[in-house]
């Protein structure tokens, strides 16, 4: 009977912010990270202009403003910050990444969005969609895997894996599953989008990241997941 050998745990640095900076491959990680989150910006404008369901966050998102008097970023902000609460017990480290993060994904969207036609029909909707979704499991990958700590939400779904034991495809399934309901108890607006974003972004920021991660020399590592689910 043939043994099948278990995943190979993906690797993080574990590194402080000015660490973050003074280890090696300074260049290549800084190109990664800010191509990264462009890309992010534009996959998320993809997502708005093809108008099929917002993402699993934005759902809650849009669920809190109907409760308190913000508007939706005002609730991606306030979100952020509570998120932020949970990395201390999971010992996430935040980082220029996490930064640059809010920062360079909201302005890029923006700028996206101006840029970007609203199509109207329906297959064009759907390549937006498809595409919008892809592309922010590669920008998922490149930013966390350049190594200058990870979004809120990334640092919530790296920092679960790493203490669970699980897969970061199983740990970002369930989280996207999850903020889903309470957006849609909430009154927040979800679509065929949100549904293929729950259960497709997990596989492939799992598959993406490995050959995305820039190893610094001479660090301290910790595994980013545990056996896949």
């Amino acid at each position: 009977m043939t043994t099948v050998a278990p995943p190979t745990p993906i690797v993080l640095s574990d590194l402080g912010p000015i660490a973050q900076l003074r280890t090696g491959r300074l260049s290549r990680r800084l190109v990664q990270l800010y191509a990264g989150l462009l890309l992010y910006g534009f996959s998320i404008a993809l997502m708005v202009r093809g108008h099929l369901g917002l993402a699993p966050w934005d759902v809650l998102h849009s669920g809190l403003t109907h409760h308190f008097p913000i508007d939706i970023g005002q609730a991606l902000v306030i979100v952020s910050f509570v998120v932020m609460l949970v990395w201390i017990p999971l010992r996430e480290m935040p980082g220029l990444g996490t930064i640059s993060n809010a920062i360079v994904i909201g302005v890029s969207t923006d700028l996206f969005l101006v840029a970007l036609p609203t199509p109207h029909v329906i297959g064009v909707r759907a390549g937006f969609l498809v595409t919008g979704i892809a592309l922010q499991g590669l920008a998922t990958a490149a930013y966390i895997g350049a190594q200058f700590g990870r979004g809120p939400r990334d640092g919530l779904m790296t920092g679960l894996a790493r203490r669970t034991g699980r897969s970061i495809r199983l740990v970002r399934t369930l989280m996207e599953l999850t903020v889903v309901a309470i957006g849609l108890l909430l009154g927040g607006v979800a679509g065929i989008g949100t549904i293929l974003y729950a259960v497709s972004i997990g596989p492939l920021s799992q598959a993406l990241l490995p050959p995305l991660i820039v190893a610094p020399a001479a660090v301290t590592t910790r595994p980013a997941n545990g056996a896949a689910a």
